[in-house]
């Protein structure tokens, strides 16, 4: 194969987002001032056929994206669900359970060659957002900003000085599962009142069908809630706005970001920038309350974009 040559000012970036059912990846040219796409793929996880089919898909899409651009690969960033462990080396807290157990990185460097850096894929989308999404957009020179995914379940990374903070036991950002309330009741990781139990997307939809007998999603919940009298709508919106002003207020005592940027589903939610910072407010140890919320910008592309910056 023919390898292209490029300038000392520019890097190439690959970078691989391992999800429940795609793998998708991203080649990146990196110079000075700027990110630009060179290549995306994606193909089907198969997770049904085991850890050694995962570990087969990654390597036929990396090799196809090598190809496919021309440009040999020095190392390789990957998003998992899920966390390495530093002591272990195997991953653990993944959905995809196969995954569990696994010295992922080091099957991967043998199998492909490469040095390869992973990191959660809450971590990723942080550090996407953070270098080339919503806050330099915003907030140039943050220093430090916390990302939040809110969908079927709740997570988050933490970037300092433009690097994802992994911690010594690999579970930095995993405000998900501090305790919030007991209401929330048992969560999968053994404890209870996460606030994964409380303000996921599939919590909301659980306490609305609690409170109503009807199982509805959370996007019909919205609607009910903006358009009709529906007290069970309106509770669990109440649920949400107070609970999550007093989850984030813990992360802001704690790391002061200047910025937090709210993805996955229930991110969407266009009341938690008001009202739901409003909250944030309110329990914060400070009078004022000076945080950027934002949007994100990448959506999702931020998780591959974030494994690709990893090698940066």
């Amino acid at each position: 194969m023919k390898t292209k040559t490029k300038t000392s000012a520019t890097q190439i970036l690959y970078g691989i987002d391992l999800g429940g059912t795609k793998i998708e990846g991203i080649v990146l040219e990196k110079t000075s001032t700027d990110f630009k796409v060179i290549e995306r793929l994606r193909i089907p996880t198969e997770q049904q056929k085991g850890y050694h089919h995962i570990l087969q898909q990654i390597e036929t899409l990396t090799r196809e994206l090598e190809q496919k651009c021309g440009v040999a690969i020095t190392s390789l960033g990957i998003g998992t669900p899920g966390t390495l462990d530093p002591k272990t080396e195997t991953l653990k807290n993944s959905n995809t359970v196969c995954l569990n157990g696994k010295p992922i990185r080091y099957d991967l460097e043998k199998r492909l060659g490469l040095p390869i850096k992973i990191a959660n894929d809450a971590n990723c989308f942080a550090l996407a957002e953070a270098t080339l999404g919503s806050v330099p957009e915003t907030v140039p020179g943050a220093e430090v900003v916390f990302g939040v995914i809110m969908g079927t379940g709740v997570g988050g990374g933490v970037v300092v000085h433009g690097k994802s903070l992994q911690g010594k036991h690999g579970i930095g950002g995993e405000w998900g599962h501090n305790f919030l309330d007991a209401s929330g009741g048992d969560c999968y990781c053994g404890r209870k009142g996460c606030v994964e139990t409380i303000i996921s997307g599939t919590a909301l939809e659980r306490f609305y069908e609690q409170k109503s007998g009807n199982r509805k999603t959370l996007k019909a919940i919205m609607e009910l809630y903006r358009t009709e009298n529906d007290p069970n709508a309106k509770a669990t919106v109440a649920r949400l706005l107070d609970y999550f002003g007093k989850g984030i207020a813990s992360i802001i005592n704690i790391l002061d970001p200047q910025a937090i940027v709210l993805g996955g589903g229930v991110g969407n939610i266009d009341l938690l920038y008001t009202e739901g910072v409003a909250s944030v407010r309110r329990h914060i140890f400070n009078d004022t309350l000076e945080t950027e919320f934002l949007k994100p910008k990448l959506g999702d592309s931020a998780g591959v974009f974030g494994a690709a910056i990893l090698t940066a």
